[in-house]
C-alpha cells in the first residue's frame, strides 16, 4: 500500500466530513459511486470572525444532506449568505434550488439556467461576502461551465471536478473539451507557481496539500493517455469504443462509459490539429 505522501498531490487521507483550512469545512454527501468516489464535498467557506458563510456545491437533492449542511453551519455560528456552483452536474448542482429554500439564499453560476438571482459568475468576478475573498476562476474542459475559485487567505483553490482527490476526472464530450481543460490545468498550475496556492479543496476526494505536484500529474496524464489515443488510431482503430477497449484496458469496465466520453474528446483534439 502507497503511504499518502506519495501519491500525486499528496493526499490528507479518508475524506471525512469537518474543517479542511481555517476557512474552508466540507459536508459530505451520502452519494458514494465510482463516479463521485466517497460522495460529493460541498464545502462552507467563511472568514473565522464572520457570522456569514458561502457554500459552495450543495451537491445532490437529498433533503438530509441540505439540512446537515445549514445546521454545520449553524453549528459554527454562521448563516448562509450565498450559494456558488462550480458547474451544472447533478451531484453538485441538483440540490441547488432546494438549499435556496432553505436558506433564503441566491445561487450564482456561471451557466444562466442554474442561477437563482440576477448574478451570474464568470473569470475575475470576486465574492466578498462576510468579508470572504474568493476569487472566480474559468476552469472550462470538464465541462463548459467549470469554475473553479481561488482562496488566497487559505493559499487554496475550490476546483470542483476539475481535479479530484483521486485518480483523474473526465473531459465530459461534447460539453467537455480536451483544449480548454488543458489550458484550465496551465491557469491552475499558474495560481501555483504565482500566487501560492498549495491546497486543492477538490469535489470529491480527499484534500490535496501538493496542488502544483496534482496539476503536474494530470497534465501528464493527459499527455499519456493523448499518446496513447493517437497511437491506437494510427493502429487502425477507429471507433472510441474499440479505442477505450484497447487504452483502457487495465480499467474496471463500469468506468468505460465515462472512459469513452474522454476519449471522443481527445479525438476530436487530434482532428481539430490534424494529428489524426
Amino acid at each position: 500500500m502507497s503511504h499518502a505522501h506519495t501519491l500525486p498531490g499528496q493526499p490528507r487521507g479518508a475524506v471525512v466530513s469537518g474543517p479542511a483550512t481555517a476557512r474552508a469545512v466540507n459536508v459530505l454527501a451520502p452519494n458514494p459511486s465510482a463516479m463521485t468516489l466517497d460522495g460529493t464535498n460541498t464545502w462552507i467557506v467563511a472568514e473565522p470572525d464572520s457570522d456569514l458563510a458561502v457554500v459552495i456545491d450543495p451537491g445532490p437533492l437529498d433533503e438530509g444532506h441540505l439540512r446537515n449542511v445549514v445546521a454545520t453551519a449553524e453549528k459554527l455560528g454562521k448563516r448562509i449568505g450565498l450559494t456558488l456552483l462550480t458547474h451544472g452536474h447533478p451531484d453538485h448542482a441538483e440540490g441547488a434550488a432546494r438549499f435556496a429554500e432553505l436558506t433564503r439564499t441566491k445561487v450564482r453560476a456561471l451557466d444562466p439556467a442554474l442561477r437563482l438571482g440576477d448574478e451570474g459568475l464568470g473569470e475575475g468576478d470576486v465574492i466578498t461576502t462576510g468579508g470572504l475573498e474568493l476569487r472566480v476562476v474559468a476552469t472550462p474542459g470538464h465541462t463548459s461551465d467549470s469554475l473553479s475559485f481561488h482562496l488566497p487567505a487559505d493559499r487554496a483553490v475550490l476546483t470542483g471536478d476539475t481535479i479530484l482527490g483521486r485518480g483523474t476526472t473526465i473531459v465530459a464530450h461534447p460539453d467537455g473539451r480536451l483544449g480548454e481543460y488543458l489550458d484550465s490545468l496551465r491557469r491552475l498550475r499558474s495560481l501555483t507557481v504565482d500566487d501560492g496556492v498549495h491546497t486543492v479543496l477538490p469535489g470529491h476526494g480527499p484534500v490535496l496539500e501538493d496542488a502544483q505536484g496534482a496539476v503536474e500529474f494530470y497534465l501528464a496524464h493527459r499527455a499519456n493517455r493523448l499518446a496513447q489515443v493517437e497511437a491506437a488510431v494510427e493502429s487502425g482503430l477507429r471507433t472510441a469504443p474499440e479505442v477505450v477497449a484497447h487504452v483502457y484496458a487495465d480499467v474496471d469496465r463500469s468506468l468505460w462509459p465515462a472512459a469513452e466520453l474522454s476519449v471522443r474528446a481527445q479525438l476530436d483534439y487530434l482532428r481539430e490539429r490534424g494529428l489524426s
